[in-house]
C-alpha cells in the first residue's frame, strides 16, 4: 500500500485561521487544497478554496467560514461560528473492491465556539465544533499556540497543536460496521475519541498593498484510535493550502 495522509479537523482549519490572522483587510482570492484523506486506496482531493476575509461590525467572513463576535477587545475575542468541513469518503474514489463496499461517509456543516488571545509572546487559539447537517453527529476541539514573525513582505506564523475528535466522529468517519464488514471483509471497528498532536506553518508573502499569496502546512499525528482502522493507512497527516489574494 502506498503511503496516505488525512486532513483533521474541521478540514482546511489551517486555511481558515491562517488567512484571518494574516489579513484583516477586506480581500478576495483563489487558492486550492490539496488533500489526502487517509483513506487508503481512495487517492487525493484537490479541492478550490474561496480566500475571503470580510468584516462589518461583529461580523466577519473568512473563506469557508462565517461568524459573529460575542466578544473582543484588545487582546482577546470570543465569536460563535459556522464553517464548512470538507471531509468525506466516496467508495467510487477506490480502486479496491473491498473499500467500494462501504458506506459513503459525507462533508458537512459545523458551528461552535472560538477564543483567541493575542499577546506579545504569540496567540492562543481554542475552538469547539459540533456537525450541525446531522451527518456525523460529532465534535471536534482545537487547541494551539502560534508565533506570528514579520520581516518585511513577508508574515510566517509556525505554531502546534492538538485536535480532540469525539467518539461519534471517529465513529462517522473511521469507523466500519458489522453489515460494512460482512460486505467487504474489513474488520468491524468502532472506534473511541482521539487527541491528535500537529504542528502547522503559514506563510505570506505581499507583492505589493494590494497582491498577496499564501501557503500553509500542516502535519499531525493520528491516535491509535484513527490508525487502528482498515480505512485508514498511515499513522501521520498532513494538508497543503496554497493560493493568491487581492486586498481593497
Amino acid at each position: 500500500m502506498t503511503t496516505r495522509s488525512q486532513a483533521l479537523s474541521v478540514v482546511i482549519s489551517a486555511l481558515l485561521f491562517s488567512t484571518a490572522a494574516m489579513a484583516s483587510e477586506t480581500s478576495l482570492g483563489l487558492g486550492a487544497a490539496f488533500n489526502d484523506f487517509g483513506y487508503r486506496d481512495a487517492g487525493n482531493k484537490t479541492l478550490p478554496v474561496p480566500l475571503i476575509n470580510y468584516e462589518n461590525g461583529d461580523f466577519y467572513l473568512h473563506s469557508l467560514t462565517a461568524g459573529y463576535y460575542l466578544f473582543r477587545d484588545g487582546n482577546d475575542s470570543l465569536a460563535v461560528d459556522v464553517r464548512w468541513s470538507p471531509l468525506s469518503f466516496d467508495p467510487d474514489d477506490s480502486d479496491h473492491r473491498a473499500f467500494q463496499s462501504l458506506d459513503k461517509r459525507r462533508s458537512t456543516a459545523m458551528a461552535g465556539l472560538v477564543w483567541t488571545h493575542h499577546s506579545q509572546w504569540g496567540n492562543i487559539r481554542a475552538s469547539l465544533d459540533g456537525d450541525i447537517l446531522d451527518e456525523s453527529n460529532g465534535v471536534v476541539g482545537d487547541l494551539a499556540y502560534l508565533y506570528p514573525i514579520h520581516s518585511g513582505n513577508w508574515t510566517v506564523v509556525p505554531g502546534f497543536g492538538v485536535m480532540w475528535n469525539s467518539s461519534q466522529q471517529n465513529k462517522y468517519y473511521y469507523g466500519i460496521s458489522g453489515q460494512e464488514a460482512a460486505r467487504s471483509g474489513l474488520n468491524a471497528y468502532t472506534p473511541d475519541d482521539s487527541w491528535n498532536p500537529y504542528m502547522e506553518v503559514s506563510v505570506n508573502y505581499n507583492f505589493n498593498e494590494q497582491w498577496y499569496a499564501m501557503a500553509s502546512l500542516r502535519a499531525a499525528s493520528l491516535s491509535n484510535e484513527i490508525s487502528r482502522s482498515d480505512m485508514v493507512d498511515n499513522d501521520m497527516s498532513s494538508q497543503i493550502v496554497a493560493g493568491i489574494g487581492y486586498r481593497f
